[in-house]
């Protein structure tokens, strides 16, 4: 598994790998050697505006699972044992459509009292499926998302094609990092709900299932990048201007993005047959706007080359069209809070 580079390259904030050491800690782990496996600095726990790349955060869910045997991380009711969500999905790839293995899967969940009590509802052509988060400690945001996450991606996969989601219920109030949570969800969002749901089309519920046990291998040998990060899901406008102004960012080992290069706000309107006026609007209506989702790309390959650590920062500067590195490097501090050696240091020394 490799993080996706160049222009697809996407970052996660720091607010997740926090939950993640806080849930470390409870079990006793050295968080400086656990951090230090993972690539991350411990001095970017301090920084709000911190991020990590997507295959950072992947290797720390993985290691919370080594170190605690618990696809939960030891934090639902009673342990979940690794290896035995696979085996349950082994159970569910038989199934003829995507409403039986729902319901199957309901069956299977009395053989695992770990996993936190899940509901499933049809009225009005619409699909509601509720995950009872009660039962984890307080505070536990990060397990919500990745297991409200985990559900639509299975579901998705099992079906071979996006399920989409009219909605998304949290029971906890409005995080900092609201941007980020489209890029896993893609619908609208709901905080400070009763309880963590989904709410897709009931239609759904008689796709026919299109995946083999080999292809079952294949999904959770890469776990858990699917469930964190999504290449395709993006329905927002802030997404569909993000994948358009990407272009200006070149490949990977391509030229530096000059100013020149990026599509222009009129450009980015005509290709989504808009009117500038009503991008700007609509963009503000989510709180970004085409500046703001441009220094978001710039960041997030800034970040994904420093962890990689096969640039320089001066070759790093030039491809990302700034005039000197002393520009680039005030504008990393801007965008993340630390100098580009906080991350390009763990990335040479791991």
């Amino acid at each position: 598994m490799t993080q996706e580079v160049g222009v697809a390259a996407r970052t996660v904030p720091i607010d997740f790998v926090r939950s993640a050491v806080a849930t470390a800690q409870r079990q006793g782990v050295d968080i400086v050697q656990l951090l230090d496996s993972v690539g991350v600095a411990p001095e970017l726990l301090a920084q709000d505006r911190a991020r990590v790349t997507v295959d950072q955060m992947a290797a720390t869910v993985r290691e919370l699972w080594r170190i605690s045997d618990d696809e939960l991380f030891g934090l639902g009711p009673a342990p979940v044992p690794r290896g035995s969500i696979r085996l349950v999905g082994f159970g569910l790839v038989a199934c003829p459509d995507l409403g039986a293995a729902i319901r199957r899967f309901g069956e299977y969940q009395r053989l695992l009292p770990g996993l936190p009590p899940t509901a499933v509802t049809s009225t009005g052509g619409r699909t509601r499926a509720t995950l009872d988060t009660s039962v984890f400690m307080e505070g536990e945001e990060l397990l919500t998302v990745f297991l409200l996450a985990a559900m639509h991606r299975i579901m998705s996969w099992g079906i071979g094609r996006r399920v989409a989601l009219h909605q998304v219920e949290f029971p906890y109030q409005r995080p900092r990092n609201i941007d980020d949570y489209d890029l896993v969800f893609a619908a609208p969002l709901v905080f400070g709900a009763a309880t963590a749901a989904i709410t897709f089309d009931t239609d759904l519920l008689a796709a026919p299932l299109t995946r083999t046990e080999d292809d079952l291998i294949e999904w959770t040998r890469n776990a858990p990048v699917d469930v964190l990060s999504r290449r395709d899901y993006g329905t927002s406008l802030a997404e569909q201007v993000r994948k358009i102004l990407a272009r200006g960012l070149g490949g990977d080992r391509g030229a530096a993005g000059t100013g020149e290069r990026w599509p222009t706000a009129d450009e980015v309107a005509k290709r989504l047959a808009m009117s500038p006026q009503t991008v700007r609007r609509k963009l503000g209506e989510e709180g970004t706007s085409i500046t703001q989702i441009r220094e978001d790309i710039l960041r997030d390959a800034a970040v994904a080359s420093l962890v990689r650590g096969d640039e320089t920062v001066e070759a790093l500067s030039a491809r990302l069209g700034f005039s000197e590195p002393s520009a680039f490097r005030r504008a990393f501090r801007r965008w993340t809070g630390s100098p580009p050696g906080s991350y390009r240091r763990v990335a040479s020394d791991s």
